[in-house]
């Protein structure tokens, strides 16, 4: 009897060991890095201020489409994770020649487009030529970057062929020392050959590419959704079934969409909100590394702009310290630059102009305007990361102009169409800002004040020979020390022209639930949701 109660206590004990290892292995199967269990799966519905213009990454400049764009497309290259250095996406390895004219990819195999194209070096092929057959107003990002289109003598991309199924090479006219990091920016996203054929001048509402979700349906002015694609060629990505890309116009609307649990998470928190997110415990705080310019610009080819005694008068003439402590509420520093002192190559002994309206009233006297002028002055309609609110911003602008004798005339509209005119140089003043898309300062001096750049995003029209010489030094040299000695020097020559009135550059703020996990905000201000958990 003692031994068969001995040997049935054994089984129950063996019994239980089993059932608790089996119980433990399947727990560690669930569990993430941090110990909490991180399932696959769900929908994220992500708020912000503005609906994307179009769908086609290479078509747009600003950040409400790319960052739609992003979740559908992959580029050759790719950003890390937290910063911008280069690592590999559709190339899996390339070679640079050592005269930096030649650049060899080797492709993926087996990837294909969300329509099942196969991803190969001639899709590769027809997407560069496409764009360097193109001109500004179609490919405003292809000019800035790359120097201009096929047949231009500014254009710095020769030869894009394929050398085989899965190797594509690049040739160069000129070495581009930020070529790699170029290609590595969100408009640059591959496209589905057959999409761009088929779809024509409507391919700007169907985009087909080979990232991890695709795309679904474009509610305008209220919703974009994009769904797994389920054939993804990264193993394991995307963890989510869904996103929704929700437009909510007004920021504290926004905030409260998420306290209601309506969104999962949001751009463009009001500083003044930051406190109330901290103090909510099922919410969190996401804080994008500041890349960022927002500035107020003049078309310096519009009367009295074309005067730089006028540009510098008005400079004297912002109180950028109560903008800041007024509309960013200490999550910005003053700009003194056309780039961020984040970025390699920024000049920290320019003197900024100061704030002495004593001086911009001599400063007008001196251009002929002693009793000022009137002027139109445009500002944004939505919320972007380095401007909290564009209306507001402008009135304390033009409550400083008018102690000068500025009288000005707030003008504003529709995003896309604000855009549009914008770059065709119909705005005389205006507001608007940018984030840097590769964290080099080509990204923000060549792309956006060189003569290069009128047409795309040099707003202000703004065309000066001894600038232009430098930047395309810069662009060409492959030395890093002496890239930032022409950078330096490039900044002082704006700095004297005033083109700008830098404002600041901010440390963007985003809310969301405390149950997400795997978001990065990156500095470039669009990323894949790829990682992301919604628990």
């Amino acid at each position: 009897m003692k031994k068969k109660l001995m040997g049935l206590i054994i089984c129950i004990l063996v019994l239980s060991l089993a059932l608790m290892g089996c119980g433990s292995s399947k727990s560690n199967g669930e569990k993430g890095k941090d110990g909490n269990k991180e399932k696959s799966g769900g929908v994220l519905v992500y708020a912000r201020g503005g609906d994307a213009t179009r769908l086609d990454p290479a078509s747009v400049t600003d950040g409400e489409s790319l960052i739609v764009t992003e979740q559908i497309f992959d580029n050759l290259v790719t950003y890390k994770k937290e910063n911008t250095e280069i690592e590999p996406g559709l190339a899996k390895s390339w070679e640079v020649s050592p005269d930096g004219l030649t650049y060899t990819f080797k492709l993926e195999e087996g990837v294909k487009f969300h329509d099942g194209t196969d991803f190969n070096a001639e899709a590769v092929v027809k997407n560069f030529d496409r764009w360097a057959n193109g001109n500004v107003e179609k490919f405003p990002y292809y000019q800035s970057q790359f120097g201009g289109f096929k047949g231009e003598k500014s254009a710095v991309i020769k030869e894009v062929k394929a050398l085989d199924t899965n190797t594509v090479q690049f040739t160069l006219f000129r070495p581009q020392a930020p070529f790699l990091k170029n290609l590595a920016m969100s408009p640059f996203g591959i496209s589905s050959p057959t999409a761009i054929d088929k779809y024509g001048d409507k391919y700007i509402e169907n985009p087909v590419g080979t990232g991890p979700f695709k795309f679904q349906e474009w509610k305008r002015n209220d919703s974009i959704t994009v769904v797994k694609n389920d054939k993804y060629w990264k193993k394991g990505l995307p963890k989510l079934d869904k996103v929704i890309l929700k437009v909510i116009k007004d920021n504290s609307a926004r905030l409260n969409a998420l306290i209601k649990g309506e969104v999962d998470l949001m751009d463009g928190l009001n500083p003044s909100d930051i406190e109330k997110v901290k103090s909510n415990s099922n919410l969190q705080i996401f804080e994008r590394p500041s890349m960022n310019v927002g500035y107020l610009g003049f078309n310096v080819t519009k009367k009295p702009f074309d005067n730089v005694k006028v540009r510098q008068a008005l400079s004297h003439a912002v109180n950028k310290e109560a903008l800041i402590k007024n509309f960013y509420e200490g999550t910005a520093q003053p700009a003194k630059n056309p780039m961020p002192p984040s970025v390699s190559g920024y000049n920290d002994d320019i003197q900024d102009y100061d704030y002495d309206l004593d001086k911009a009233k001599k400063l007008l006297a001196e251009a002929g305007y002693k009793d000022g002028f009137s002027v139109d002055f445009w500002t944004m309609p939505v919320v972007r990361p380095y401007m909290p609110n564009g209306q507001k911003v402008a009135e304390a602008i033009q409550a400083d102009f008018e102690k000068i004798g500025v009288k000005t005339k707030i003008v504003t509209m529709e995003w896309g169409t604000y855009l549009e005119k914008l770059a065709k140089g119909e705005a005389p003043m205006y507001i608007v800002g940018w984030t840097g898309d590769n964290g080099d300062a080509d990204n923000f001096l060549y792309a956006l004040l060189d003569k290069d750049a009128i047409g795309s995003n040099n707003n202000s029209q703004y065309s000066n020979d001894e600038l232009h010489s430098l930047l395309i030094q810069a662009q060409t040299e492959t030395d890093e020390a002496k890239r930032n000695e022409l950078y330096k020097q490039a900044q002082v020559v704006i700095h004297n022209d005033a083109p700008w009135v830098p404002l600041a550059h901010s440390v963007p703020q985003l809310a969301g639930k405390s149950n997400i996990k795997g978001f990065f905000p990156h500095p470039t201000g669009s990323q894949s949701f790829a990682d992301i958990t919604v628990n």
